[in-house]
Formats: structure tokens, sequence, C-alpha cells
């Protein structure tokens, strides 16, 4: 039977094998420079629920069959000319509505109940479909 003193120095002995390991692993690992750039990764979008939601519900009537000249989300060339008016614009003639040479968008998609922050999200979701 191997003595207390003998079981701990092989303890030891094991222990700094292990860490020297360690040190060399550490050692090998490439460092970022500090001259290196660092890439972020690009942040993932939070799905727009709200006006996934309420497009599904109120606009898609219009948008998706192109009824009186809603643009369609996604058509980007129908989407091009209103979204380079600019956002305030786009939230404008959603909510107050708008008639214009390629057809009507009444107030608030024809749902006085939806309120301010529910449009917006709605015109977020069909620009972001659309650029």
């Amino acid at each position: 039977m191997k003595s207390s003193t003998q079981l701990l120095s092989a303890f030891t002995l094991a222990s700094l094998a292990f860490l020297s390991a360690c040190n060399k692993k550490e050692a090998e690992a490439p460092v970022a420079s500090a001259s290196a750039p660092l890439v972020a990764a690009a942040p993932v979008a939070a799905e727009n629920v709200i006006g996934k939601t309420t497009y599904g519900k109120t606009c898609s009537m219009c948008h998706a069959a192109n009824v009186a000249g809603a643009p369609k989300p996604g058509d980007k060339a129908d989407w091009a000319p209103r979204i380079a008016q600019g956002m305030d614009v786009l939230y404008k003639h959603a909510l107050e509505g708008f008639t214009g040479a390629k057809g009507q968008m009444p107030a608030r998609g024809g749902a006085a109940n939806l309120s301010d922050d529910d449009v917006r999200a709605t015109v977020d979701y069909m620009v972001a479909q659309s650029r």
C-alpha cells in the first residue's frame, strides 16, 4: 500500500502535467491582434409580429390582390417610388388616407380601431418585404 505522501506526490505530478498541457494548448491557440478587425455578427432582426398580424387580418384584403392600386408586399417596382418618398409620408398616407394616380388608400386601411402604432408596424412590415 502506498503512503499518503506518495499518493499526494503522484496527484501533484499528474495535476502539474495536466496544467502544463492546458497551458501549452492555450499558447498554441490563435489570439486576435489589436490591429485585426473584429467582425461582429449581424444582428438578427426581430420579427414584426404586430405588423404581420395586422397585415394578415386587415391590409391583405386589398394589398394581396392589388385592389384600388394597393401595392403588393414584395413588389419592389411598385413599392420603390413609394419608399423613395420616405417613411413619414408612408405613415401619413396609411394613417390619414390618400388618393393618388394609382388608386386610393383609406385611412387606417378602413379599420378605424387600429392604433397609430399598429398602422406604423404594418407599414414597416410591408416595406421590409418590398426593399
